[in-house]
């Protein structure tokens, strides 16, 4: 056996905000689901979002064939007229929890009114009982609906950049990996912040972040168990349940990466963007210094700051003509 590599040491001022938890939640199973989204459910309502100056509206749109419909939110700021560029967001939650409500506020706030854009947020099926493909066929069918029908609802459809983080941030590159095999909606951009690429859970920063921060090996291991069952780790996953695993990433819209070094996604991340340069793509990458996973939940952190800025100035560039 390898001799076990050292850690890397947390931003001081994350660490103090680490150090404060009371229990990061990792040593779980997936017999916690149910518990964990009750700890977890925290949205933005549509009362907040309005009190700001942002109107709201809720479309259900055509699923999967043979499955439900789909939920989006669409949030615009209500000064604005259409046709607006869209930030299509997905959100995290190790494909086990989350809502296509939260951090509503924030993407509003900071993309919504800063760069002039509409939020589409997707609510997807969530493992284990909606396991691969469930997610990923729901948040590539909301995507095709605003490319069919969202110049009806004051959306550009021209103008779509794919956002996502964690989880949703694997969601997002399958979708853009379908977008390119299947002949789907063409895509301005994909951000990806900590993505979750990679099943097989077994890189050196995966290794070596066991057991701190947030959202450790051993947790990435029962998301991944969950949306694949026994499937995980083997030789048949698909790219589009764990684009890490894809051959060829070339012809993907331009790529914005991003990821603590302090965290399990780091190398898969990494390897990520690297492999697009070598496809002839285009990525631009940012690893953070002792950033654990979703560390932008401190947002007045000097790191989250400097990290939010690059993420706010790739957005607008991409979206602004």
């Amino acid at each position: 056996m390898s001799e076990a590599l050292p850690p890397v040491p947390f931003d001081p001022e994350l660490e103090v905000f680490l150090k404060a938890m009371p229990d990061t939640g990792m040593g779980f199973a997936v017999e916690d689901v149910p518990k964990l989204r009750e700890m977890s459910r925290q949205f933005t309502t549509d009362d907040q979002l309005e009190a700001n100056g942002f109107t709201v509206e809720h479309r259900e749109v055509p699923g999967p064939q043979g499955a439900p419909e789909v939920s989006l939110v669409i949030v615009r700021p209500a000064e604005l007229d259409g046709p607006l560029p869209v930030v299509y967001s997905i959100h995290g939650g190790g494909m086990i929890m989350g809502d296509h409500r939260q951090s509503l506020d924030v993407m509003a706030a900071e993309w919504g009114r800063e760069i002039g854009c509409a939020i589409v947020s997707v609510d997807y099926r969530l493992a284990p009982e909606n396991p691969h493909p469930a997610p990923v066929q729901d948040c590539y069918a909301g995507l095709s609906w605003i490319a069919e029908h969202g110049a009806g609802h004051g959306l550009d459809p021209e103008r779509v950049v794919i956002v996502g983080g964690s989880a949703g941030g694997g969601l997002g590159a399958a979708v853009a990996l379908m977008c390119r095999d299947f002949d789907g909606p063409e895509l301005l951009g994909l951000l990806l912040m900590a993505p979750m690429l990679d099943d097989r859970n077994d890189t050196p920063s995966a290794n070596q972040m066991r057991g701190l921060g947030i959202w450790d090996q051993h947790a990435n291991g029962v998301g991944w168990t969950a949306l694949l069952g026994d499937a995980r780790g083997g030789a048949d996953v698909s790219p589009y349940a764990a684009p890490g695993r894809a051959e060829d990433l070339s012809g993907l819209p331009p790529t914005f990466i991003e990821v603590g070094s302090a965290e399990t996604f780091r190398d898969e991340d990494v390897a990520y963007a690297t492999r697009i340069w070598q496809a002839g793509g285009i990525a631009e990458l940012h690893v953070w210094p002792g950033g654990f996973h979703s560390f932008r939940m401190v947002p007045d952190a000097q790191l989250s700051k400097s990290a939010a800025q690059a993420r706010n100035t790739w957005l607008t560039r991409i979206l602004t003509p």
